[in-house]
């Protein structure tokens, strides 16, 4: 992706380099992540109990941060985390972000008034800390709304709808909140339309891309386990989505993310 002489970069700020998927091909995934254009990884906490993975990952990598979180998935696992251990472990160098954290309606793995106790309890650890926190939504739309507009209330905090999937309606009460939206693999998918409408509509200043992987590969990948440098499928069918180049679309959405990921640094120099 060039612009004159200047290569523009993506970031795939939502990944689970942690995960047994990539075992021992973990170094091989990142230098193809790098070879690929991708300036930044931020791999995903899904269990504050777990988070030693993560943060080893991170500090691995020069181009790798990591978030600190427990899933919706988990959320009646881990309901001894308070916002004050949230944010002490954050304080860790290479932790840019709380979470992923949310509602998750579609499996219920974890009760509801335990997804929505953890939920907040990550939203207030997002506001003391000033890190980002990083939302998993799934088929809650209303209920996530809700929550963040009466936490919003309370206090200010930076957000990002993870992964999005949800209607219109949410992604315009997040981006009325000041929050961002991000988008996976799932834009490529032949039958998201409705999603790509949404992409479409959004404010540049407010949209993100990821690969969550190792799931949702993009349509070029179907069926492969998903990895960071695949976020490239995800720029491109969002540029077309926007009717912009890729190019836009990378600096919009690196732009983006370091407005929002603000403890992580921009490299000191571009390629």
């Amino acid at each position: 992706m060039r612009r004159g002489n200047k290569t523009k970069m993506l970031i795939d700020s939502h990944c689970h380099l942690d995960f047994p998927d990539f075992g021992s091909e973990l170094d091989a995934v990142v230098a193809r992540a790098r070879a690929a254009g991708i300036e930044r990884m931020v791999t995903i906490s899904t269990r504050v109990r777990r988070h030693a993975q993560v943060l080893a990952i991170a500090e691995r990598f020069a181009d790798v941060y990591c978030s600190l979180g427990t899933h919706p998935h988990y959320a009646h696992e881990e309901l001894d985390v308070t916002p004050d251990e949230l944010v002490s472990l954050s304080r860790a160098g290479k932790v840019a972000a709380i979470g992923e954290a949310g509602l998750d309606y579609h499996y219920d793995n974890s009760p509801r008034d335990a997804q929505e106790r953890g939920f907040r309890t990550h939203i207030a650890a997002a506001r003391d800390s000033g890190l980002p926190l990083v939302i998993h939504s799934r088929d809650a739309d209303n209920d996530t709304a809700q929550i963040l507009e009466e936490e919003m209330g309370k206090g200010a905090f930076a957000a990002v709808l993870h992964c999005f999937t949800g209607g219109r309606e949410l992604a315009r009460r997040a981006v009325a909140l000041g929050h961002f939206i991000s988008f996976t693999g799932i834009l490529t998918f032949k039958n998201s339309d409705p999603l790509r409408a949404i992409a479409a509509e959004l404010p540049p200043d407010r949209i993100l891309i990821e690969t969550d992987a190792p799931y949702l590969a993009p349509g070029k990948y179907r069926g492969r386990r998903n990895e960071p440098a695949y976020v490239v499928e995800t720029a491109n069918a969002l540029a077309q989505a926007r009717g912009v180049s890729v190019e836009t679309v990378a600096e919009q959405t690196s732009e983006n993310f370091y407005r929002l990921f603000t403890k992580v640094p921009r490299p000191t120099t571009q390629k």
